[in-house]
């Protein structure tokens, strides 16, 4: 018996002896080329399962502890972090602004980001007014979302304008950001064509969500009689009001305007072919001209005629235009304040319209040996003489004394003569007046419809003269002479109101 325990005991000891020599916590041994050979599955010895956590690799494979390798690159990160700092500001680049942002690994990253920048058309002072786009990865951020841009319709050369003008754009996901807004705007009827248009004259659309502002200022336009159809033409031209709010800024417009008399409808037609309309501010302009318009004598009933025609008006720096266009009349026609808001009323395009321009047509009835009274007379029935053609005048002004040979005196009583096309109105019309031997004023062949005139003709009795259309506020439109209007001519008075009366 007691050999056979020194035999195990001396087999034991052996076996620890070898172990020893490959273990990796001994320094004293080198560990031997294949330790496996000698013994197949050592932990059984020690009765450790092969799962433990204990490493049987060589040091150089061991990974490191948890602790030491947070500590680590903590350290290693505030290393590179000020040695990227130190780069950026050899550049001239600010970096305070990037204390919280996560930067690259290497200054060579940076670097590289750096120069695609500025290769774009960006300055170093672009990257300093907006500095954390240096956080966006060449590859991940900024290659998918210019190249994503370029795809829609901005032009290559106009890229580096674009991130300058929204540098944000470079932090934004293509597929989950970019293509729903660009998908928006087609659905909004927006041409394809014309997206990089868009999107260039109001890149922050890219930001917007779908479900907020966008949607609602559209929902609310269409509410107030906007054509759907129109909204894409809309967006085109004025990309801003998808950006702004309704219950702050648009239906607080809009219900100004239409407590000024201003049909809804009316409003809507103005919108679709002014949609910049919308973007005049309430308090600082648009209350402001309005209440300039009242001062210079325009008629508070006759407000929203004004506006109907000529919706720019709103947002002019009106009572210097109107102060100096107010003197010009008195200095060269003498008409008094009174005749003034007369013809603002009846053309308010006036207020925009360059003097040189207006003393053209009044120098021609001068020429013609017209008194400066009957001149002012005509100018107040008429404003609309001041903004036409010398050239077409003047035709039209021989064909009167050469062809009808008529009293001037006509001309002062119905200015509106020369508004009229002498080939395709005045000549034909007055070919079959005299065919028919008929004779009467330039009002009553002249200013009708086509069909109006041929009823006129074939009638058996002159019906009396009277005045156009007039915009009547609070009531429907009245059109002098409606008891015989034919059954193709009936429309609706809003209509009307629009096509005879709004000029946009």
């Amino acid at each position: 018996m007691n050999s056979s325990a020194v035999l195990r005991r001396q087999k034991l000891l052996k076996l620890i002896k070898n172990l020893h020599i490959f273990h990796p916590w001994c320094p004293k041994h080198k560990t031997l080329q294949n330790p496996c050979a000698q013994i197949q599955n050592p932990s059984r010895v020690f009765g450790v399962s092969q799962y433990s956590t204990q490493s049987t690799k060589f040091p150089e494979y061991q990974m490191p502890s948890v602790t030491w390798g947070v500590v680590q690159g903590k350290k290693e990160k505030l290393v590179n972090r000020v040695k990227i700092c130190d780069y950026l500001k050899t550049l001239g680049i600010i970096p305070d602004e990037l204390e919280n942002l996560e930067l690259p690994s290497t200054v060579e990253v940076m670097s590289e980001r750096v120069q695609f920048l500025q290769k774009l058309g960006l300055t170093i002072d672009d990257i300093n007014e907006y500095p954390l786009m240096l956080g966006c990865s060449v590859r991940k951020n900024m290659i998918p979302v210019l190249g994503y841009l370029e795809k829609v319709g901005i032009l290559k050369s106009k890229l580096g304008e674009f991130v300058k003008n929204y540098p944000q754009v470079l932090h934004t996901s293509v597929v989950v950001e970019l293509a729903p807004v660009i998908k928006f705007l087609r659905g909004l009827d927006v041409e394809k064509q014309d997206i990089g248009y868009v999107l260039q004259k109001y890149p922050e659309l890219l930001g917007f969500k779908l479900e907020g502002t966008m949607s609602t200022s559209v929902a609310y336009l269409v509410s107030i009689g906007v054509s759907p159809r129109d909204i894409g033409p809309m967006v085109t031209q004025y990309p801003y009001f998808l950006g702004m709010r309704v219950g702050t800024v648009i239906k607080p417009l809009v219900d100004y305007l239409v407590s000024l008399g201003l049909p809804k409808k009316i409003l809507a037609r103005m919108l679709e072919k002014r949609a910049y309309i919308v973007g005049y501010d309430l308090e600082e302009t648009v209350k402001l001209n309005v209440d300039c318009l009242i001062s210079f004598g325009i008629r508070r009933e006759a407000i929203a005629s004004v506006i109907a025609q000529y919706p720019q008006i709103l947002g002019l720096p009106l009572k210097a235009k109107l102060s100096s266009q107010q003197y010009f009349f008195n200095l060269k026609l003498k008409i008094d304040p009174d005749g003034f808001a007369c013809i603002i009323e009846k053309m308010p395009q006036i207020a925009s319209l360059n003097q040189h321009v207006i003393m053209k047509p009044i120098e021609f009835l001068l020429g013609r040996g017209l008194p400066l009274e009957d001149v002012a007379i005509m100018v107040m029935k008429c404003p609309q003489l001041v903004a036409l053609r010398v050239e077409l005048m003047k035709k039209s002004y021989y064909y009167f004394k050469s062809e009808m040979g008529r009293p001037v005196k006509e001309l002062v009583e119905f200015p509106e003569y020369f508004t009229y096309s002498l080939e395709c109105r005045i000549k034909p019309r007055y070919t079959k007046l005299q065919s028919k031997g008929i004779r009467c004023s330039l009002n009553w062949f002249l200013n009708c419809s086509d069909q109006r005139f041929e009823e006129r003709l074939q009638g058996d009795y002159i019906e009396s003269e009277s005045l156009g259309p007039s915009f009547c506020m609070g009531g429907k439109l009245e059109l002098p002479g409606s008891d015989v209007v034919s059954d193709e001519e009936d429309e609706s008075d809003d209509e009307v109101l629009y096509r005879r009366t709004v000029s946009l």
